[in-house]
């Protein structure tokens, strides 16, 4: 499963960068985010850091692990999380454009074990249509979070 949503945000691409590199704070400004626990801090930059997550989807609480694998400073940072015999693969990345940033989120799931494929073959457009939603309002929490500040 491949999805990808972008948003608008009047605010230059550093303002965003700043926010959506702010892991540990990520709960006070994204909704569907309840707690996050730092696991690995890399010195500087986020290349390597990795947390433990605790949001909420399709009405439950979820734990997720996930580390930052790729990332250049003010442009992308690209995440890996291994769960319920899948791998997941997610990307935020912000352009500047006169003035204000696109913000895009890309999530790449792929089933990797006979059950996970089955599940996925059964309930994948649901989780799809979940997991659209949840990564807009994500985009929505942070728009308004860089434009308020």
């Amino acid at each position: 499963m491949n999805i990808s949503c972008s948003t608008q945000i009047n605010a230059p691409k550093e303002k965003v960068w700043d926010i959506i590199t702010n892991i540990e704070k990520a709960p006070e400004h994204i909704s569907g985010i309840k707690s996050v626990e730092v696991l690995e801090k890399p010195d500087n930059g986020v290349l390597g850091l990795k947390w433990k997550e605790t949001r909420v989807m399709f009405g439950k609480e979820a734990d997720e692990t996930m580390w930052i694998t790729h990332a250049e400073e003010n442009s992308y940072y690209q995440t890996r999380a291994e769960s319920h015999g899948a791998i997941y693969i997610s990307k935020m990345a912000v352009e500047e454009n006169n003035g204000t940033s696109t913000l895009t989120m890309s999530f790449n799931g792929q089933p990797q074990t006979t059950g996970a494929k089955i599940m996925s073959a059964l309930m994948g457009w649901m989780f799809k249509k979940g997991t659209i939603k949840a990564v807009e309002q994500d985009l929505a929490d942070i728009k308004t979070k860089a434009e308020a500040s």
